[in-house]
């Protein structure tokens, strides 16, 4: 079983900059919050909480109690958690930029995408991340 472990506010920049290095906050926080835009009108921006988790990976999902709905580009529609949102989001942002050459940040995406993956499979909302990513 993949746990996962919230990042403490003092923590958060050191760990995405290990993690991420500059392309965090330029390149993965922004193609995050936007994903999370396009895929729910009822997410109308947040707190994000911040998880690494015990394979490697890390998501971050917006620090809410609310369900939110989803419509994703696969014409998916249905309600999801924050959790379920935030990884969802993370998923789609990993998988685009995989797909970018930049100073080896694409492999590091694929492996993100790699981990949250494996980490979603064991989430009680897989079923609706998968349809919604799929």
């Amino acid at each position: 079983m993949i746990t996962r472990k919230l990042l403490p506010v003092n923590l958060r920049t050191s760990i995405t900059a290990d993690l991420f290095g500059v392309h965090y906050p330029f390149r993965l926080e922004p193609a995050i919050f936007g994903l999370a835009e396009n895929l729910s009108e009822d997410y109308t921006g947040a707190y994000w909480d911040m998880y690494t988790l015990s394979n490697g990976g890390f998501y971050m999902c917006p620090s809410s109690e609310d369900l939110f709905s989803v419509s994703s580009m696969n014409g998916f529609q249905g309600q999801m958690s924050a959790d379920a949102l935030g990884i969802t989001a993370c998923l789609f942002a990993y998988n685009h930029l995989s797909f970018c050459r930049i100073d080896g940040f694409e492999e590091v995406c694929a492996k993100h995408y790699d981990l949250l993956r494996d980490f979603m499979l064991e989430h009680p909302e897989a079923g609706v991340i998968l349809r919604a990513i799929d």
